[in-house]
């Protein structure tokens, strides 16, 4: 029996057909009018060349890595390393006439296919970065290194591109804190303990994967958590601006765009994660709420301050 404290979203198509029946299906050039804030459910290789072109501001692509893996049905199959690449190749070529001159791109990896990705972006954009996140889970291993982080290659399509560093400060506790004429320099005293909001970096050790108790969690073998997605959103888009996720799974970053009063276009082939998505998507509505992001600060996992902050965040620029 299913725990009351369990909130993950795992149901059938068929047990949540209302919720599949909103994804549209993309069978004809379509307006960004049509398509924006939809869920479309299909081919991403079949999509992109039916969207509007030069209309994203922003892309996020998290493509199957390079493992055999059964997305509840849709199996995805281990590739060579040219293969890969070629792989990759195809779809960010697909993607490439929707970007506009001022777009960022992130895309993300794990160590085995970040080569591949690097190559392949290196070609079509400027390389600006790679994130690299710290998982707290992944299985131990008796005759390797444990496996507990992934990267996140971020590009742009020219000179000319969108980044708020303000907009995503990591507020990490002070351990010593040093004064000056006895005030805090650098850092604020509060009831809850001594804080810095420090300038973001490309390593991040704050994240939390989803889990069962969470309402962003679903049964998607590989959902990516909706804080990491707020950063890269909240950091190379502004409101209004269009994000786009050619492998949406199960709706991550268009509920974390929606939430943050962006803009979205979501592919997604399979259409159990449609129903998912738009499930979350409803949700989105009035719970604009983003676990380890309050009052504009990203907060380090598990600390006090982020679990009493009970204030909902509203969506910038609303």
């Amino acid at each position: 029996m299913k725990n009351k404290r369990n909130k993950t979203i795992d149901f059938t198509a068929e047990e949540g057909a209302e919720y599949a029946a909103r994804a549209i299906v993309a069978d004809h050039r379509m307006s960004l009018q049509e398509v924006c804030g939809r869920t479309i459910c299909g081919d991403t290789f079949q999509v992109l060349p039916l969207l509007p072109e030069n209309s994203v501001d922003l892309l996020i692509a998290d493509p199957p890595y390079n493992m055999a893996k059964d997305f509840h049905g849709s199996k995805f199959k281990k590739l060579s390393g040219e293969a890969y690449e070629e792989y990759t190749e195809k779809w960010v070529r697909a993607v490439l006439p929707l970007l506009k001159k001022t777009a960022s791109v992130y895309v993300c990896c794990d160590w085995q296919t970040s080569p591949a990705v690097y190559n392949v972006l290196k070609k079509y954009f400027i390389i600006r970065n790679r994130i690299t996140w710290q998982r707290e889970k992944g299985r131990g291993a008796l005759n390797n290194w444990k496996n507990s982080h992934e990267d996140i290659w971020f590009a742009t399509c020219s000179g000319e591109y969108t980044f708020n560093a303000d907009a995503v400060k990591l507020r990490r506790r002070v351990i010593a804190p040093y004064k000056t004429e006895g005030k805090p320099k650098d850092w604020e005293e509060t009831q809850d303990g001594n804080f810095r909001n420090t300038c973001p970096s490309n390593f991040w050790d704050d994240i939390s994967i989803p889990y069962w108790s969470m309402p962003e969690n679903t049964a998607h073998p590989t959902q990516k958590p909706e804080k990491l997605l707020a950063k890269l959103i909240l950091a190379s888009s502004n409101a209004g601006d269009v994000v786009l996720d050619p492998f949406a799974g199960s709706g991550s970053t268009p509920v974390t765009a929606k939430k943050l009063g962006r803009l979205f276009l979501s592919i997604e082939q399979n259409i159990q994660y449609c129903a998912w998505a738009e499930k979350r998507l409803e949700t989105a509505e009035k719970d604009h709420t983003i676990q380890g992001y309050t009052d504009g600060i990203f907060w380090e996992r598990n600390t006090f301050a982020q679990q009493s902050a009970r204030k909902r965040v509203a969506p910038a620029g609303r």
